[in-house]
């Protein structure tokens, strides 16, 4: 039913000091007649958002579009897919039992909703609870300790993407181009072209005809032949959590100006601060960089016990690695070195990658058990590790010895990334490896590095294909 007058679910966060409610239906529902007039919907017919992929952002992306316009529903229907199947161990049944039980506001509504019962079983073993029957509730698998508002959730594939008029990619960038090649084949009769977001961070190495750089929007492009201007890219210095418990953030929707504008201020809201940005495939490549190195920053942190001169040495040198290669990949790097920098602190202060690298380092985890891992889902700084180390290791890209008259891979200058696949890819170097490469006495200064990007023209446009 559509919102009119004072709109249910209005909280006491809403009310002005004197009693009065302030008129956010009127603004809520001009972006989304706007998007809807954009995408040429029709009177009663909504828009459909859906969700692919259910990790933590992806969860909460939705979880967030849900609560902003549930009182819109003749107007924008919101799901997500998971696929079916996960169960949820018993460690953390009875976790996720204690979780609801401390917050009063989930407890009931459970109760209201007669789906209670269920958790108690599963707290005492008496029955298999899943991933996609808890995210119904609002419970993320990789998230438990923030439960989000309830969700529509399909594991059918088909059912889920068939009709779609926006499509939010919340997959690893390892599992993208698998699962859009099978959207593909349920799109075939589509008329028009959906719209897609990537929230994807990662990238692939694609090393013939000549090395290149493959984004996760670029394999969706390929996948399912939605054209480019079709798909976009948002991304920032975020922590899907604290984003949900309203902790202040920004992130920029890269892609054609057509949509970003509209889809900017759809998705904006009062701590969800949305800018839009016209270079897509840049940004998404920073996006998948900086996880890299958070897990060498993890690693620094775990074997020097938070050493803050250590993690400042270690900071020193992966920046300057990670300026060295935006001259690689961008005409104009100093555009991206505030949004980089910014999407990295945060992934080294609380990011997951970080946290990867942390129980790597102390023996609580290791890489027998996959970059997959339980409770966080994917580590998608592992591939990323692969994919730079191979693609800078490439002749085709040499450039200019510093110090001597020859010509190096890229690679050659970037020590902390080849220490990391040492450790990461070839296992022939413990975790204290990255101790080692940051007390080596032949290192150079990171300044020289910059100096070198700055001072020779190392720009290779062909490593991404825009």
């Amino acid at each position: 039913m559509g919102a009119t007058g004072t709109a249910a679910g209005v909280t006491d966060d809403n009310v002005h000091m004197n009693g009065s409610i302030p008129s956010i239906n009127g603004s809520l529902e001009d972006k989304v007649d706007e998007l809807r007039r954009l995408l040429g919907k029709a009177d009663g017919d909504p828009l459909r958002i859906v969700g692919v992929g259910a990790g933590a952002w992806g969860s909460v992306f939705l979880a967030m579009l849900q609560d902003a316009y549930v009182n819109f529903r003749d107007k924008v229907q919101i799901r997500i897919w998971r696929r079916a199947g996960r169960s949820v161990d018993r460690t953390t049944a009875e976790h996720l039992f204690e979780v609801i039980n401390s917050r009063e506001d989930v407890l009931r509504r459970l109760i209201r909703r007669c789906a209670y019962l269920k958790y108690v079983e599963g707290r005492l073993g008496d029955r298999v609870l899943y991933a996609d029957e808890i995210l119904k509730d609002g419970f993320c698998l990789n998230m438990i300790d923030t439960p989000l508002c309830p969700l529509k959730v399909v594991t059918n594939l088909q059912e889920a993407v068939w009709d779609a008029d926006i499509v939010v990619n919340g997959l690893p960038s390892t599992e993208t181009r698998e699962v859009f090649q099978e959207i593909s084949r349920y799109w075939k009769e589509r008329i028009t072209v959906p719209v897609i977001i990537s929230l994807a961070k990662g990238i692939e190495a694609e090393l013939e005809p000549e090395p290149r750089i493959v984004t996760p929007t670029q394999m969706i492009n390929r996948a399912t032949g939605v054209p480019m201007e079709n798909i976009l890219y948002l991304g920032g210095p975020n922590i899907a959590s604290e984003i949900y418990n309203k902790e202040y953030a920004n992130a920029r929707i890269c892609g054609a100006e057509k949509w970003r504008k509209s889809l900017a201020k759809f998705l904006r809201q009062p701590h969800f601060i949305v800018w839009d940005n016209g270079d897509l495939v840049t940004h998404e490549v920073m996006g998948g960089l900086k996880n890299v190195y958070a897990i060498g920053a993890g690693m620094v942190a775990a074997l020097t016990n938070e050493s803050a001169t250590s993690k400042s040495v270690y900071f020193a040198h992966c920046t300057s690695e990670m300026i060295f290669i935006t001259h690689l990949l961008a005409e104009e790097p100093e555009r991206l070195a505030g949004p980089l920098l910014a999407d990295t602190y945060v992934t080294l202060l609380k990011g997951r990658n970080a946290w990867y690298g942390q129980k790597l380092a102390k023996g609580e985890i290791n890489l027998d058990m996959g970059d997959s891992i339980k409770g966080k889902g994917m580590i998608q700084g592992v591939s990323a590790v692969k994919a730079f180390y191979e693609l800078l290791s490439q002749s085709r890209l040499n450039i200019p010895h510093p110090n001597e008259s020859k010509r190096i891979a890229p690679v050659e200058l970037c020590p902390i990334l080849q220490t990391l696949y040492k450790i990461l890819i070839m296992r022939e170097l413990s975790c204290e490896g990255i101790l080692q490469a940051l007390r080596d006495e032949t290192m150079n200064d990171p300044r020289e590095r910059i100096e070198i990007a700055q001072r020779h023209a190392i720009y290779r446009p062909s490593l991404l294909i825009k």
